[in-house]
């Protein structure tokens, strides 16, 4: 199986960093899913989208939960999260600490060209 860099280089990611009630961590999962995988995420319509999004649960702290995903406009991202937030408000954004949902943007600067990947593979 040939490997895939995490990201591409000249991409962005989106890193939300947040805290859910701990009361709740099972609903907000549940919820998030219902939403994220349901048929009227805007995200997911995008062609800015480059991969989907992971939704990562800290193992340190299991209130804390980081959402990364990659886009190719990071204004096309800012602007469907604007809809998602002031018009859609999904329902699992009502479990999350302070309810601030708002992302961090990285533009990925560097990742391991696919001949290294291909070549690391055969060995």
């Amino acid at each position: 199986m040939a490997l895939v860099p995490i990201a591409k280089q000249g991409n962005f990611l989106h890193i939300y960093d947040f805290k859910v009630d701990p009361n709740h961590i099972d609903d907000f999962i549940r919820l998030f899913n219902e939403f994220d995988y349901g048929d009227n995420n805007p995200m997911h319509k995008s062609a800015a989208q480059v991969k989907d999004g992971a939704l990562v649960q800290d193992v340190a702290d299991p209130t804390r939960f980081w959402l990364i995903g990659e886009w190719a406009d990071i204004v096309e991202h800012a602007k469907i999260r604007k809809v998602l937030a002031e018009e859609m408000k999904p329902q699992f954004i009502k479990y999350i600490a302070g309810g601030k949902f708002v992302p961090a943007y990285g533009k990925v600067v560097s990742s391991t060209p696919q001949d290294i990947l291909d070549k690391a593979a055969k060995r």
